[in-house]
């Protein structure tokens, strides 16, 4: 399901949970309590499932508790209230109305009975304004965040090339915006710290473990750089990859204070809400701008995208470097531990690849004959892009012009001019990096280190 998995997800909870209600009523009114004990076994569940969560503590099981208690209260005294309307009902359908002019006994059981329903409703409305009050904590962190002023870096980035920005009406920004930066993470809820609370432990195989908090980390040298991130689920063609400029620290750095011992070859680095990714030591100890980042396009990270500190490591695929509301850096061995991933049939390592992408003319887009710009971006993460070729309908190979590159860690505009004829072509792209590594034509699905092959879009040109 893509991007949409969590829409789908909670979808399908609430489908669950609707079936389960209305099971739990037509046991209760069957078999009781099998009805009851049904909706306690439910709650249960839901209780292991809040207290397993990796940031969690005893009290967030309480609303689930009393949630689960009231349900089952309001499920028994609701069912036995509908069982006296049905008995009274029958009764006096099965005798001559009374001369007395006394309310019969089936309105009497019926009114109580939805007096027990909207008894309950109240109950519900209460319960969903005190979920409401719980989550003010978001609301809390919003403005913690808002109120933050970034440092000033201690090495600014370069001004960009006049160049680096090709004028080319829909292809990719340069620059992507943080509300269309892509969201790729296994949170239902985005965690909520605050950036007073939170903590950075160095841990494992160093020589001395050390811990960072907010004040620290912002008072050391921050530095801010361009970098690509790109997930490993992008698709040939996809668009899970943007580009930002970052302010932070460098994780070298942090790891120089630490010292890991001469055996370590991985970073296990652990998000607050439990995520886990396995980096390279040797990756995190390069000269790479692989930053404990605080800053994202000149303001705070939004919420969803690692308040108050991720990762950001260029070179590496999301899913092993880019580790959001990162709390722990854990100094390990690739043969010790695993990344969530890893174990659920992805590669350890996920060097980013080489890769061209075409951003107009859309896929199935209609043009007229002529000039027709065919344009988009191309990556090669610590190498560079160094050409991107275009071809028709399998024909030769024709140089794209590319822009000026604002470092080997962003992906570079590039476009090339066609002179489009009547009928329906196919358009293919394909980069070759400062190595002389030319992307190669097979296609590879994402699985299990990243998608290959040439992004091809048919277009039909009118005469």
């Amino acid at each position: 399901f893509g991007t949409d998995n969590k829409a789908f997800l909670l979808a399908m909870v609430i489908l669950l949970v609707a079936i389960l209600a209305i099971a739990s009523g037509m046991l209760e009114r069957r078999r009781p309590p099998a009805g009851a004990a049904l909706l306690a076994v439910v709650g249960a569940v839901a209780v292991v499932a809040v207290v397993t969560r990796a940031e969690a503590s005893p009290l967030w099981a309480v609303p689930t508790v009393v949630g689960t208690l009231v349900g089952v209260i309001a499920l028994r005294r609701l069912s036995a209230r509908l069982a006296a309307w049905l008995v009274a009902r029958a009764r006096d359908e099965a005798r001559p109305a009374p001369a007395s002019t006394a309310e019969p006994a089936t309105a009497l059981a019926r009114r109580a009975f939805v007096g027990g329903l909207v008894g309950t409703a109240a109950g519900a409305a209460i319960a969903g304004i005190a979920a409401r009050v719980a989550n003010s904590a978001t609301a809390a962190v919003t403005a913690v965040r808002e109120a933050l002023t970034l440092p000033a870096p201690a090495t600014a980035v370069a001004p960009i090339p006049a160049g680096a920005s090709l004028d080319v009406a829909g292809i990719t920004p340069l620059v992507t915006p943080n509300r269309d930066f892509y969201r790729i993470d296994t949170a239902l809820q985005v965690p909520r710290i605050d950036a007073g609370e939170w903590r950075l432990r160095v841990t494992g195989l160093v020589e001395e473990e050390i811990e960072l908090d907010w004040d620290e980390l912002s008072s050391l040298p921050l530095q801010e750089t361009y970098v690509t991130l790109m997930c490993v689920s992008n698709e040939v063609g996809g668009d899970l990859t943007g580009n930002a400029l970052w302010l932070g620290h460098p994780i070298r750095e942090v790891l120089a204070r630490a010292r890991p011992l001469p055996e370590a070859d991985m970073v296990l680095s652990v998000s607050q809400d439990g995520w886990t990714a396995g980096t390279p030591l040797e990756v995190l100890q390069d000269d790479r701008d692989a930053l404990l980042a605080i800053g994202m396009n000149g303001e705070p990270l939004p919420l969803e995208h690692g308040f108050p500190v991720r990762m950001v490591v260029p070179g590496l695929y999301g899913y092993v470097s880019a580790t959001k509301w990162v709390v722990e850096l854990r100094v390990t061995r690739f043969d010790r531990e695993q990344g969530y991933w890893t174990p659920r049939g992805w590669s350890a390592l996920g060097p980013v690849k080489t890769h061209s992408r075409i951003d107009v003319p859309r896929d199935r887009a209609r043009v007229s004959a002529g000039t027709v710009p065919v344009a988009g971006i191309a990556w090669a993460q610590q190498t560079g892009i160094e050409r991107v070729e275009v071809r028709v309908d399998g024909g030769e190979w024709s140089e794209a012009r590319l822009a000026e590159a604002i470092s080997v860690d962003t992906w570079r505009q590039w476009v090339w001019m066609w002179e489009a004829t009547s009928g329906t072509h196919v358009i293919e792209a394909r980069a070759t990096d400062a190595s002389g590594f030319t992307q190669r034509a097979q296609y590879v699905p994402v699985a299990p280190d990243g998608a290959e092959g040439y992004h091809a879009v048919t277009v039909q040109v009118d005469g």
